[in-house]
Order: structure tokens, then C-alpha cells, then sequence
């Protein structure tokens, strides 16, 4: 892609506390609510080890960043990821990038989402698995029709969901130190967990495996890389930003759970978690503030996570019409509506991916095989850090990764321990991932070969 073409086209007016209001909206979203339950099924219903783990997930989240970063300071082009795993690789892997982005990750995050948003309501009524999925789907053709019609009131919701997600966070954790009565047992005991009669590899393994389910919520911190340019001072802006917003998420999030604990006991965490109600947190505003604050808590969350949804409804069918545009993806994706002047056909096509992901997969399954497969890309972009700066060793960096190489072998090094460690754990969930990928590669080399070997650019992909 050439590069050129964006210079001058930003005005530097990101400082750094808009750079961590950037970082901790695109982070924050439905995951911390249900995830935990899944933290604590894989740590025993340990409360101290699912804290380790949210802290050892905060911390990868981090230092994943400040790799990224250096990337985003030195190529701040449209395209972003797709653009660094051309370069640092091949074509292919840009290419991957959105089409694994259309199979599961885009397409799977707006089915997670929508499942998510109707699980929550299991804390004030029964719903069924198969009634969670009916419903979800529902979300799913909702948002595909608002966006087929192009309605520009939903930048206005956008903005407010941003603001209103807040809330639920802050009404659970300040009902919980200031109403909770428990005494949590914060011990690091193997008693009980999957590493109670094993040594530091079953425990590594153990963390390892809790620590995955955690990502999911700290999802979305690669995206700041495509504002680096915009930045008045990225070489000391980008990493503070990342560095302050994610150490507070992280703060957040353990702030969240230590909540939960003190007003939930562990016997009625398990039985919730053994019903299949994973959301602890609004059983803490149920038991702190009654009705009337589990129903403004339900709200809230709800316009907070379809707002999140809609994020990906809106903007992942662009992608596939610059990638149709381009001769890599069926032209009906590259067709724009005449009257609403959006990718009609890419919209209800990636809308029905969704639908079909909910109807086949758990709210569980889903969020692993998310993990999973934007684990194997941000691995890849994560090394290329080293391969772009051997490949292209003039190009202006104002910012390299604090720590050199020590630190992108490093997080390499944590990417590669949590997803062997999940291949064994959740087998279904990495078939998956490294199946996307193959497929990926050889769709590539088909459509190369439709376009007369041209290779695959990425223009106009955001």
C-alpha cells in the first residue's frame, strides 16, 4: 500500500488523555460481566488465582500494546493490522486478516455480543439456551436492518452507549465495597484447582488456561494504532496512553470481581455459575439495591453491549467491500445500495454468518474460538515488530517498544504458552482458529489466481 497518499491528510489534535478515553472505550465492553464466570470454572472457583489471572491478562494486554504501538507510530496508514502483516509477511496474511475477520472474529463478535446481551437477563428471568439464541438473532437482523437503511441516528446512539457502559461497572463495584458483608478467600491455595496435585507446570497451565477466557474482555487495545498519526506527540502519547488506560481497565476489572466477592458467597457463585447464570455482577446490584437497580443495571448493560455490536455490524461489511473492490472477495460484497448508499449484500451476508455462528455455538465456545484466532494474528503482528524493523530499517520510528526485543519476545513468548495451553484445553476452540487460517491462505491463492497473480493490497480497508 502506498503510504505516501495519507501524509498530511491528519491534524495532530490527540493528546494523551484523549488517547486513554480512545483506548478504554474501544476496551470496555461486555466481556468483564460474564467472563469471570468462565475465570473461575477454570481456576476451581479459586477467587484469589481468578484475580492473578485478570492481572496476568491486563499485563499481556500491555505489553501486547506498546508493540503495537511502535508499528502504529511508524505506519499510520488505513488498514492497520492488514497493512503490518502484508508488509512484516506476505500479502496473505492481510488477507487472512479480513477474511478470518468475516468467518469468526467481526461476524463472531456480533453473535457473542448478542448472546451476551441475553444472557444478562437470566438474573431476572428463565430463558432457555435455545430461547438465548432465538433472541439473539433477533439482535443480530435488527441491526442488520438499521444499518441496510443507513439510519444516521445511530452515530448519536453510538456516542451515548460509549458514555452509558460506564454505569452497570461503576453501580456493581461501588454497591459491592460499600454493601458487601463477605469475607473472600483471596488465597493462592492449589486446593481444589486443576494444578492441586501437580507443580509450577500444572499451575502455569492452570493460570494459562483461566488467563484465555480473560482476553476476550480486553479486547479492542490493537485498534489505537490507527489514530497514532493523529497524535500531537505519539513517541511519548501512544505508550502512555496504552500503559495508563489498560493498567486502569485491569484496575477496573479486579476492582469488579473483588466486588462480586464480597457480597456473593462462593457457594452461591458456584450454584450460579453450575445453573448457567453467568452474571455475577447483576446478582450483586439484585442483592444490594433491589429492583428498581437490577432493571437500571439491565438497561444500561444492554445499551452499552448493542451499541458494541452495532460497532461491527456497521464497519466489517466496509471491509469486505474494499476487499471485493479489489478482486479478493465476491463482487456481491463490492455492490452499494443507490438509495442508502451502503454495501447492502455485504451487510446481510455478514449478518447471516452471524446468525449461523449463534445457532451452532455456546456463548463460551464462541468467546474461546474469538480468543483464540486474534491471539494467532496479534501474535504474528506482535513478532513482525522485529521483522519490520529488519525489513525496512530506514523507515522513521518515533517510538520503539520500551525493553527492545526482550519485551517482543517476551509477549511472543506469553501468546505462544497461552495458546499451546489452550490447544489442550479447549481443542475445539484452536481447531478452529488454525483452520481459519489455512482456508484463509488458500481462498488467498485462489483469488491470486483469478487476478492474474496480482497481489493483494488492502486499499480502502479502515
Amino acid at each position: 500500500m502506498d503510504t505516501k497518499k495519507h501524509e498530511g491528510s491528519f491534524k495532530k489534535a490527540i493528546g494523551p488523555f484523549s488517547g486513554i478515553s480512545i483506548v478504554a472505550g474501544m476496551v470496555i465492553g461486555s466481556g468483564v460481566y460474564y467472563l469471570g464466570s468462565y475465570v473461575l470454572e477454570r481456576t476451581g472457583l479459586s477467587m484469589g488465582w481468578s484475580l492473578v489471572a485478570w492481572i496476568v491478562g491486563g499485563f499481556i494486554t500491555i505489553v501486547g500494546g506498546l508493540c503495537f504501538a511502535e508499528l502504529g507510530a511508524s505506519m499510520p496508514v488505513a488498514g492497520g493490522q492488514t497493512v503490518y502483516l502484508s508488509k512484516a509477511y506476505s500479502p496473505a496474511f492481510g488477507f487472512i486478516n479480513g477474511f478470518s475477520c468475516f468467518l469468526l472474529t467481526g461476524s463472531g463478535g456480533v453473535a457473542a455480543l448478542a448472546m451476551a446481551a441475553v444472557t444478562a437477563y437470566r438474573t431476572v428471568f428463565e430463558i432457555s439456551d435455545i430461547m438465548v439464541k432465538v433472541l439473539a438473532i433477533a439482535i443480530i437482523l435488527v441491526l442488520m436492518v438499521i444499518n441496510l437503511l443507513g439510519v444516521r441516528e445511530m452515530t448519536f446512539y453510538q456516542n451515548f452507549s460509549m458514555v452509558i457502559r460506564m454505569v452497570p461497572i461503576l453501580m456493581i463495584i461501588i454497591a459491592g465495597f460499600v454493601m458487601g458483608k463477605e469475607s473472600p478467600d483471596l488465597s493462592l491455595s492449589l486446593a481444589g484447582t486443576s494444578a492441586e496435585d501437580g507443580g509450577v507446570t500444572a499451575v502455569i497451565s492452570m493460570i494459562g488456561f483461566a488467563t484465555f477466557a480473560s482476553l476476550w474482555a480486553y479486547d479492542g487495545w490493537y485498534n489505537l494504532n490507527t489514530v497514532a498519526e493523529e497524535m500531537k506527540n505519539p513517541k511519548k502519547d501512544l505508550p502512555f496512553a496504552i500503559i495508563t488506560s489498560l493498567i486502569g481497565v485491569t484496575l477496573i476489572y479486579v476492582l469488579f470481581y473483588l466486588a462480586v466477592y464480597k457480597v456473593l458467597p462462593s457457594e452461591d457463585i458456584a450454584e450460579m455459575i453450575n445453573s448457567g447464570n453467568l452474571y455475577l455482577g447483576n446478582e450483586v446490584v439484585s442483592r444490594t439495591l433491589g429492583g428498581t437497580g437490577i432493571w437500571i443495571l439491565l438497561i444500561c448493560m444492554t445499551i452499552g453491549i448493542v451499541g458494541s455490536a452495532n460497532v461491527n455490524t456497521l464497519c466489517d461489511p466496509r471491509t469486505y467491500y474494499a476487499m471485493a473492490k479489489e478482486g479478493y472477495f465476491p463482487k456481491l460484497f463490492g455492490h452499494l445500495s443507490e438509495k442508502h448508499g451502503v454495501p447492502s449484500y455485504g451487510i446481510i451476508v455478514s449478518a447471516g454468518m452471524a446468525v449461523l455462528l449463534v445457532i451452532f455455538n455456546s456463548l463460551q465456545e464462541l468467546t474461546d474460538m474469538l480468543i483464540f484466532t486474534t491471539s494467532i494474528l496479534n501474535l504474528m503482528t506482535i513478532y513482525g515488530v522485529l521483522i519490520m524493523r529488519k525489513k525496512y530499517p530506514d523507515i522513521e520510528r518515533p517510538y520503539k517498544v520500551w525493553g527492545g526485543k526482550f519485551t517482543i519476545y517476551l509477549t511472543s513468548l506469553m501468546y505462544v504458552v497461552l495458546m499451546v495451553n489452550e490447544f489442550i484445553d479447549a481443542p475445539k476452540a484452536a481447531i478452529t482458529g488454525v483452520g481459519i487460517t489455512v482456508a484463509g491462505l488458500i481462498v488467498y491463492l485462489y483469488f491470486k489466481k483469478k487476478n492474474g497473480g496480482e497481489e493483494y493490497k488492502g486499499e480502502g480497508i479502515e
